[in-house]
């Protein structure tokens, strides 16, 4: 039931949110145990950049996948890898979650990377 009303909230958000070329859309999920991001252009449909807890990166860093330390790496990781892309705004989705704990690490560690949003 609770993530009934979250995709629904996520639905939402998204109608209002088009990622361009220009100014593509920064999507956060998050899961029991792993936490995903990706920055995505919705003109084309394609995805920009992404990062995960899953990624082998991330696993170096030998990191638990479920707190904000996690989070917050994976936001420095990913903002690094937009910017090399040439991507200096984004549009924030936080896919319909509260907007404190991780997604806000997360949204932070991106911000204090060079991310505008």
């Amino acid at each position: 039931m609770k993530n009934i009303r979250r995709t629904r909230r996520h639905k939402r958000i998204a109608k209002k949110l088009k990622g361009s070329e220009t100014r593509p859309r920064l999507v956060v999920f998050k899961s029991q145990k792993h936490m995903y991001a990706q920055v995505i252009n919705d003109t084309k449909g394609t995805v920009v950049a992404s990062c995960s807890t899953l990624d082998k990166d991330f696993k170096t860093k030998k990191i638990k996948t479920t707190n904000k330390d996690a989070a917050t790496q994976i936001g420095k990781m990913l903002a690094q890898k937009a910017l090399k892309l040439g991507v200096k705004e984004v549009c924030f989705d936080r896919a319909g979650y509260k907007y404190h704990g991780r997604v806000k690490s997360l949204a932070d560690s991106v911000r204090e990377e060079g991310l505008i949003f």
